[in-house]
């Protein structure tokens, strides 16, 4: 998800140093704050931060700029929390970013196709970069299709942005004779996808282990917040049309080691500071 709550752009897949603290600001308040009551003062989260590098003077900055954009709001007292607004947009980042799903080749495929008004020119920009965003692969100008696994989340997507009064979703079966790996390979950019996974393979497989509290709390964000940049590029393609040895598959079981592995320790420093 991009800082405000929605999956980031493909233009955002940058290097881990280019990770914003807006970006990892997000991560802190989506996985932890929210998981401690919701609310968290700022004095904390800048101890947290600086866990992860970042100044007290940027922290407060880019809290500044969130609460500006609506993603944070002010509790008093120096006390913010996520707006109640973004709440189901978490909740289907939680399920996207930290649930496997994969579809199987017999199971449906889930078609968008939209129809905007000359009049409303703009919203077809919009609607573009939502089905993007959500991992779509584009059939042709109004027609996208991804997993039929993602009917709800997409549906939910729509209705958050008011866009679903334009768009007609559809649950079918493919019954072209061409074959249908080499429509995905069409429909999505894998040539594209393959060396992000692999720069995340290399970014984090060495910090697995890593025990010490306020580095796995660091590394665990940084984990999950380049993860979520990644997980809505392939949106649970099945595996059989995919290339063999498909780094996405070797990237997803680093990212589930990482949490597994990180979690506990990042949580018990979580916990310390908010306490």
């Amino acid at each position: 998800m991009s800082a405000d709550g929605m999956p980031m752009d493909a233009d955002e897949l940058t290097p881990e140093a280019g990770v914003r603290p807006q970006h990892l600001i997000v991560t802190v308040f989506g996985r932890y704050v929210r998981a401690h009551g919701g609310e968290i003062r700022i004095a904390a989260l800048i101890e947290m931060m600086s866990a992860l590098g970042i100044d007290p003077g940027v922290v407060r900055s880019s809290v500044s700029r969130l609460k500006q954009r609506g993603i944070l709001v002010s509790e008093g007292g120096g006390a913010y929390r996520l707006s109640s607004s973004l709440e189901g947009v978490f909740a289907a980042g939680d399920r996207r970013i930290f649930e496997s799903r994969r579809a199987e080749t017999a199971d449906p495929w889930l078609l968008a196709s939209f129809s905007v008004p000359e009049s409303e020119r703009p919203l077809r920009h919009q609607l573009r970069k939502l089905l993007q965003r959500l991992g779509f692969g584009q059939v042709s100008g109004g027609l996208w299709i991804a997993p039929g696994l993602i009917a709800e989340e997409t549906r939910t997507a729509l209705q958050g942005a008011g866009l679903d009064g334009y768009v007609e979703l559809f649950l079918g079966s493919r019954v072209s004779s061409d074959p249908l790996d080499e429509a995905v390979r069409e429909w999505w950019d894998l040539e594209a996808m393959e060396p992000l996974y692999r720069g995340f393979v290399e970014a984090f497989g060495a910090v697995i282990g890593e025990t010490d509290e306020r580095l796995a709390f660091a590394a665990h964000v940084r984990a999950i917040t380049q993860w979520r940049r990644l997980v809505y590029l392939d949106p649970g393609l099945p595996l059989g049309l995919l290339p063999d040895g498909w780094i996405g598959v070797e990237a997803a079981r680093v990212f589930a080691e990482l949490h597994s592995g990180l979690e506990p320790s990042a949580e018990r420093f979580v916990t310390s500071v908010m306490t």
